[in-house]
């Protein structure tokens, strides 16, 4: 099979598609058939080496996929079968013609959506929804701030803190993003880049803050969430764009405010707590993906990228200008 490998950390430039063996199933396991990937930023930290994939996982770049099952192992339940259409979140192994995943991963295509549109859904929304409700518990009328709100996992949050029937707030660095993040639902939005969005926040919240912030950037954000942080607040960090050092007095900052901070990495979740999100997305989200729904989600595809290029789909993400998801189409 062929799948996107580098030989070294470095540059986009060492990307390219290499020949490997197909793997095989092992116990309880489900060979997929991968139409469609997806890119993530955990995918360019690992080409630098700096983030590898947990131990036992593959190698190869994806967190997660879609496409039909092609093959059973050894004890599997019966729950799925060959040429089943679904879309699993991985630790791996997913930018590849074929890759293994344990039977409690999967999830079921939605009817009616591409594998280029489910390839969007695993990371993006088991993330956002890990972090709004099995970490932050948001409640009913909350608000809720989601940097980088343009992102995957940005568009998939403000949808989602929609349907909780909470408050969507956003910070992206564009026009045209803010006008993205508006049309998925976001309540109010601020360009981070020109104007100081806690004072933005404050004063679209009347001065009381947000609840809940969802953030991927990090240590230079510090001081301006906590300005903007309401009593008893969540400060959510599931990364570091910016860096983790933080210069100032934080924890007393913190303390002023009740406040308390949580942090996520779903990759390196287990299998168990992994399966216990999906199950509750499945059942709670999933459906709401399919016509007839209120209020109905959709998955947002900023780009398609054959693998072959899958350097420049890397250059695409690096440069910061996709909204919503890049996908990546997998060769028959």
């Amino acid at each position: 099979m062929f799948a996107a490998y580098f030989d070294c950390p470095g540059g986009p430039e060492n990307l390219y598609m290499k020949e490997l063996m197909k793997p095989d199933p092992g116990e309880g396991e489900i060979l997929l058939k991968v139409s469609a990937s997806a890119l993530n930023r955990a995918d360019l930290l690992q080409r630098r080496g700096k983030y590898p994939p947990p131990k036992g996982a593959s190698d190869i770049l994806g967190l997660e996929a879609a496409g039909s099952v092609a093959g059973l192992g050894p004890g599997c339940s019966g729950r799925w079968k060959i040429g089943d259409a679904v879309m699993a979140l991985l630790p791996g192994g997913g930018q590849a013609q074929y890759v293994t995943v344990p039977e409690g991963l999967l999830m079921p295509i939605p009817k009616d959506m591409t594998f280029t549109q489910a390839a969007a859904i695993p990371e993006a929304w088991l993330t956002a929804f890990q972090l709004l409700h099995f970490v932050g518990k948001v409640q009913e009328g909350e608000r809720v701030l989601i940097h980088a709100g343009a992102s995957g996992v940005g568009m998939a949050a403000i949808q989602l803190v929609r349907l909780a029937k909470a408050i969507p707030i956003v910070t992206a660095g564009t026009q045209e993003k803010l006008e993205a993040t508006a049309n998925a639902g976001a309540a109010a939005g601020f360009n981070y880049k020109i104007e100081d969005f806690s004072e933005k926040v404050l004063e679209f919240t009347q001065g009381s803050g947000v609840d809940i912030i969802l953030d991927c950037v990090g240590g230079s954000y510090w001081e301006k969430n906590l300005n903007c942080l309401n009593t008893d607040g969540r400060w959510i960090i599931y990364g570091l764009l910016s860096g983790g050092e933080v210069h100032g007095d934080l924890l007393a900052r913190l303390l002023s405010k009740r406040a308390s901070i949580h942090t996520s990495l779903l990759r390196s979740r287990d299998k168990e707590a992994s399966s216990g999100y999906k199950q509750a997305f499945t059942e709670e989200v999933l459906p709401h993906f399919s016509g007839g729904t209120s209020p109905r989600l959709q998955p947002f595809v900023d780009s398609v990228y054959p693998l072959h290029a899958i350097a420049e789909a890397h250059r695409v993400m690096e440069e910061n200008k996709n909204i919503g998801k890049i996908v990546i189409e997998i060769p028959v």
